[in-house]
């Protein structure tokens, strides 16, 4: 249940703050189940490379199942637009060079002088901080039913499909696309919320729109359509999570009255 609340209120946070979520998440559990904060935040780390992953190989799937109608949205899309921003990145070779430069002073200050720095207290937590995310992050191999994990995330995903595929259905023009139309769909739409923007509002509800019109569905229904796969997830998360962090609330209350007596 203190796991459950915990994804609830890192949700939550996320529609009003992106990525904020998964270090309250974190603060959460480290609070009424005492887990380590830093190796939480490892877990994390490895639940969203699981996450891309999975992501990315859906995208291969959708990408060469009909390559000349989803293939050319996507390229158009995703790849270009990650393109162009990975080439805008890395074009700046003097930045570039400047921050090699400085991190190589910084290294070479470290070495110098780190017989002082180590006996520093924030130096210390640094490192205990840094230890106990590489601790959460070697949690995948260490992890001892891996099979009951790798289910989970299949199930996870196929919920997923199941939510964009099942929407289908609420609206005349979008109720006769297929389950390899709703994979499409998952796949854009998760691009779309993988943006660093509240909860994905606006994002996914413009690339799901604009997938829709390759089957000759209208931008404006597009995104009636999006709004309602959106907004019913988004005011369940609303709902549970508000519930979720009234329960942890409670939950502490208890536990801090069972210390005392």
């Amino acid at each position: 249940s203190s796991t459950f609340y915990a994804v609830m209120i890192g949700y939550l946070t996320n529609l009003a703050a992106p990525r904020l979520g998964e270090v309250l998440r974190c603060s959460s559990l480290n609070k009424t189940d005492k887990v380590p904060f830093d190796a939480l935040l490892g877990t994390v780390i490895v639940e969203r490379g699981i996450d891309v992953f999975v992501l990315f190989l859906l995208t291969i799937v959708v990408f060469f199942t009909k390559i000349n109608f989803f293939g050319d949205f996507l390229v158009r899309n995703i790849f270009h637009p990650l393109q162009q921003k990975f080439t805008g990145i890395f074009s700046y070779s003097s930045k570039l060079l400047l921050f090699i430069i400085f991190t190589i002073v910084l290294i070479g200050l470290f070495i110098i002088l780190r017989e002082k720095i180590s006996g520093l207290k924030s130096f210390k937590k640094i490192r205990k901080l840094f230890s106990g995310i590489t601790d959460g992050l070697k949690s995948l191999y260490r992890m001892k039913n891996l099979p009951k994990f790798l289910f989970h995330t299949l199930l996870i995903w196929s919920m997923y499909f199941l939510v964009t595929w099942i929407v289908f259905f609420t609206l005349p023009q979008t109720s006769e696309l297929s389950l390899l139309d709703a994979l499409f769909i998952l796949v854009i739409g998760s691009y779309g919320m993988v943006v660093p923007v509240q909860g994905g509002i606006g994002a996914y509800h413009w690339i799901v729109s604009l997938g829709l019109m390759l089957y000759g569905i209208s931008k404006e229904t597009g995104l009636v359509y999006a709004t309602i796969a959106h907004e019913s997830q988004m005011l369940l998360v609303i709902l549970l999570g508000g519930l979720s962090f009234f329960l942890v609330i409670l939950q502490r209350k208890r536990s801090s009255k069972r210390a005392i007596s």
